[in-house]
Order: C-alpha cells, then sequence, then structure tokens
C-alpha cells in the first residue's frame, strides 16, 4: 500500500510530529546501517561504456527524472548515443527490456521509464549490470542511470545528487538530516555525498535564487543550478489539479506561480495507481466548479488510457543555468581527454 509523504520530514527544525519523530530513529539508524554495509560490500562492475548517475540522497521528490531527460537530451545533442537505465520501480516486468511507449504501460515498466523514453531509449532492469549491458549490446555510447546512487552494483563515470532547492516556509529539502522512516533521507548526508562528482540544485521556474546556506551544504563540490520550468503555460480556465507524487504540494504551488485558475488540488501517494472510484470523484469535484482536470506528465502516464483525453498533462523540463558548462562536465565525463573539462566552472551562488 502506497503512503502520503508526511509534509513534517521537510522541517529541519523538528517543530511538526516531535514523538512520532523520536520513535521512528531507531529504524532510521538500522536503515542507514544497512546501506552503508551494502555499499560497503558490493564490488562495482564496469560495463564497458561510460555511466552517468542521476541520484539523490532523499526517498523521493527532488526532481531525478526532469534532470536524467535533459542530461540524456544534451548528450544525444552532442552526437553521443546516450541511453536510460531504470529499475522500473512500480512495473510487473524485471528486464532488462528496452521501453517502448506504444507497448508498455506505468503497470508493466513504471511510469518515470515511459517518461525517458519519449525523447530517448530507455531501458528497465531489476539487475542494474544486466540493464547497463542490454544497452551497450544495442549501441549505447553512455547509460545514464536513474535513480542509482544507492545501488553500487554498476560501476559510476560520474554521479550527480540532484537535490530540490525548495526552501521557502521552512522548508529544508533533508529536512532534520534523519533517515527513513523517521525523515526523507535514503542515508546521512555527508555519506551519500561523499561518493558524489557534483550537485545540481533544482529551482521552482519562481523562484529567484538558491539559498546560499543550502549551497554552502556541499563544500567543495561543483553545484550547477537548474530551473523546473513549465513546457507551456497552463489553460486557461477553472483548473482541478491532482498528483501522486512524492511532494505533491511542488504540484500545487507550481501551478499557482505559473498562473493557473487553480480551484482546488488533491493529493495522492508518490506512484499512486489512479482507480477508476479516484478519476470519478476527481470529475465529479471538478464539475461542481465548471473545471477541467490536470496533473503532472508523470501521473498522466499511469492513467487508464480512457482517461487521456478527460485530463489535461501539464509537462515540466528542467533548464540549466550555466548549460555550457553543464554540457562540458558531461562531456568530460563520457570522453575523457587532458582537456576535457578544463575551464569547467560551476555555477556558485552565495
Amino acid at each position: 500500500m502506497s503512503l502520503s509523504t508526511p509534509r513534517w520530514w521537510y522541517d529541519r527544525e523538528r517543530r511538526h510530529a516531535p514523538v512520532t519523530r523520536m520513535l521512528l530513529r531507531p529504524a532510521g539508524w538500522l536503515w542507514a546501517a544497512v546501506t552503508a554495509r551494502r555499499i560497503a560490500r558490493t564490488t562495482p562492475e564496469a560495463v564497458g561504456v561510460p555511466v552517468i548517475s542521476i541520484g539523490n540522497l532523499t526517498v523521493g521528490g527532488s526532481g531525478k527524472t526532469p534532470v536524467a531527460r535533459e542530461v540524456l537530451r544534451l548528450l544525444r545533442a552532442a552526437g553521443i548515443e546516450a541511453q536510460a537505465l531504470s529499475r522500473g520501480y512500480g512495473g510487473r516486468l524485471a528486464g532488462p527490456v528496452r521501453v517502448d511507449p506504444a507497448v508498455h504501460t506505468a503497470a508493466d515498466v513504471g511510469d518515470e521509464p515511459l517518461m525517458l523514453a519519449l525523447d530517448s531509449p530507455a531501458w528497465i532492469a531489476h539487475d542494474r549490470v544486466a540493464g547497463a549491458r542490454a544497452a551497450a549490446a544495442a549501441g549505447a555510447e553512455a547509460v545514464v542511470l536513474d535513480d542509482g546512487h544507492q545501488n553500487p552494483a554498476l560501476a559510476k563515470t560520474l554521479s550527480l545528487i540532484i537535490v530540490d532547492g525548495e526552501t521557502r516556509d521552512h522548508e529544508w529539502p533533508f529536512g532534520d538530516g534523519a533517515v527513513f522512516p523517521s525523515g526523507p533521507m535514503r542515508e546521512p548526508l555527508q555519506a551519500g555525498l561523499a561518493r558524489a562528482d557534483a550537485v545540481v540544485i533544482l529551482l521552482p521556474a519562481d523562484m529567484a535564487a538558491a539559498d546560499p546556506e543550502l549551497v554552502a551544504t556541499f563544500g567543495a563540490l561543483p553545484v550547477f543550478i537548474a530551473r523546473l520550468q513549465p513546457a507551456a503555460a497552463p489553460p486557461s480556465g477553472p483548473l482541478m489539479g491532482f498528483a501522486g507524487i512524492a511532494k505533491p504540494w511542488k504540484v500545487e504551488r507550481a501551478l499557482k506561480a505559473a498562473g493557473a485558475d487553480l480551484v482546488e488540488f488533491a493529493a495522492f501517494p508518490d506512484h499512486a495507481a489512479f482507480r477508476e472510484a479516484d478519476l470519478r470523484a476527481l470529475t465529479d469535484r471538478a464539475a461542481v466548479f465548471d473545471a477541467r482536470l490536470i496533473t503532472t506528465e508523470k501521473d498522466w502516464s499511469r492513467l487508464p488510457p480512457e482517461w487521456r483525453e478527460r485530463v489535461i498533462s501539464w509537462p515540466v523540463t528542467a533548464v540549466f543555468d550555466d548549460e555550457a558548462g553543464f554540457t562540458e562536465l558531461l562531456a568530460a565525463a563520457v570522453i575523457p581527454s587532458p582537456l576535457a573539462g578544463e575551464g569547467m566552472t560551476a555555477q556558485r551562488v552565495g
């Protein structure tokens, strides 16, 4: 059963749910110990092509998939045959399987691989090494590994950490630093950063700059700034929004910031499988306001086919402030040479 993300996870001042935090903390210590032991005891395997890992340090909601799509686009625009690889969370197929959006559904391969496959060849595999080898055998010159930072099986050429840059209204991407289920962390902050090569702070479109305190958290690691930009403005007229992602409140906030006439918003658990009853209830509620339904591209991919014409998909993309510098970082990993990376600069704030 899917559970909604506790919003208090992202309050680092521990003002909310202090007893719950305390009771869950021992489980977090156990989770962190198991993760550290698994990483320490695994010898990563190389597969003959560069592997760029797009990961995060929290259990969701940082924007990995939009960044992975942009990494794929930049590499392919540079003439590099980059292909995506995902575990296929939520899908029934174990893989390795190349994702075909015309054939597969989210129930087969998961919602995120379907999004990645819209722009680039994409594979799913529970065994990430087997998946990377399948991609390489199919002609991949680079593999972009979605959500792979805590998976030590594959040898990574470049490890990027994606961080949600929203720090307004007392929000902090790492909460109070506690590990799941006491907080949002998959592992302690410094343990995860020690395996990273660079950080991408993903800002909401309406946020002018990254919090200097957040940037300073990453010390000497290169930091790049990207913005989550809508592919188009929301349609005019009353809209009833809904989303089943790790931080659904971000979608509500983004729609309002983009000028949507949002009459109401419904939040569902991450990767929610929308039932007919859910969709009928949303439709009935929207009818009260004479509103149309709107959701994220990721949620839209999980809708039953007969519902897709009745719901508006609102895509967003990751846009880098320093696209040239970020592309240079990628090129240095994929095409190593004495000159690759020379003069590379990350955008620092503060």
